[in-house]
């Protein structure tokens, strides 16, 4: 992970962009030589909303979020973030996202504490505030009792949980989350929902996140987008998505089924959620 050092320049919203908005994409496009993942991708996100992003396998999900996160360059277009320019001013960016990828980011032969400490390095968190920072991430998450025990002995539950706390420690304006409750088991999952829905209610933090779980974006989305294909196909809030079709009783797998086809994924055992994860970042 790069250390986030340096001066951060003023956000200079531009005017094209609302000042009410935390993030904005305009054309936002991603080539792999001829082949375009990303295509001319024009989403809002409002500040302390829940924005969800759905879309097939393949559709450009992530590699919209690993631009977002300046971890892959914008091959053209513009993203701005609590307006910063994503191409111009990266440090400035990552100083005010969280990033919880699906890949595991916890090291398992650390301690929860541990690894917090080492993000609040990573995030140069002064050292005089670490400890009352992690203090506090480990409450807010319900991790106090094992913040010194192994990683590797945590549940699926308890990981996901800890990567939260990683993500959120240097207290960020926006936290993108990828895949957040993949292979994890019911219980697990509502944990996750709710620490979402505290973290906006609480923090007023902006929640980004991508996931095939469709019941999971009907309940915590403000606004979604789908796409596929690169393309944005359709945006707006679940219950306006679920009104276009004009089905009685429509579900969002309904709209998702309409406008993206049949290709729903199931999640996986929380025993393949490391190879899930190191999978899913691989391919992007």
């Amino acid at each position: 992970m790069t250390k986030l050092t340096g001066r951060i320049e003023s956000a200079e919203i531009p005017a094209q962009v609302p000042k009410s908005l935390i993030l904005q994409t305009l054309e936002l496009t991603r080539r792999f030589e001829k082949f375009t993942a990303v295509d001319n991708l024009n989403i809002s996100v409002t500040a302390g909303e829940v924005f969800g992003l759905l879309g097939p396998n393949g559709a450009g999900k992530s590699t919209v979020i690993k631009m977002l996160t300046t971890l892959l360059p914008v091959s053209s277009g513009k993203a701005y973030l609590a307006g910063y320019d994503v191409t111009r001013q990266p440090d400035a960016v990552r100083r005010v996202i969280g990033y919880v990828p699906q890949a595991l980011s916890a090291d398992g032969t650390l301690t929860g504490y541990e690894n917090l400490l080492i993000f609040s390095k990573l995030y140069d968190i002064p050292p005089r505030r670490r400890k009352q920072q992690i203090a506090e991430v480990l409450e807010f998450m319900g991790l106090e009792d094992a913040a010194h025990r192994l990683v590797r002995t945590f549940s699926g539950g308890m990981i996901r949980k800890l990567e939260i706390a990683q993500a959120i420690l240097h207290q960020p304006q926006i936290l993108f989350l990828d895949e957040p409750t993949v292979g994890l088991d019911p219980v697990a999952r509502t944990q996750v929902w709710q620490l979402v829905q505290q973290l906006r209610r609480e923090y007023g933090t902006t929640i980004f996140l991508t996931t095939h779980f469709l019941e999971e974006a009907d309940n915590l989305c403000n606004r979604v987008v789908i796409m596929n294909q690169g393309k944005e196909i359709i945006t707006g809030s679940p219950s306006e998505l679920k009104a276009v079709i004009e089905k009685p009783d429509a579900t969002l797998d309904d709209v998702f089924i309409h406008y993206a086809g049949n290709q729903l994924v199931s999640g996986v055992s929380y025993s393949e959620t490391a190879r899930t994860r190191r999978t899913s970042q691989r391919l992007g």
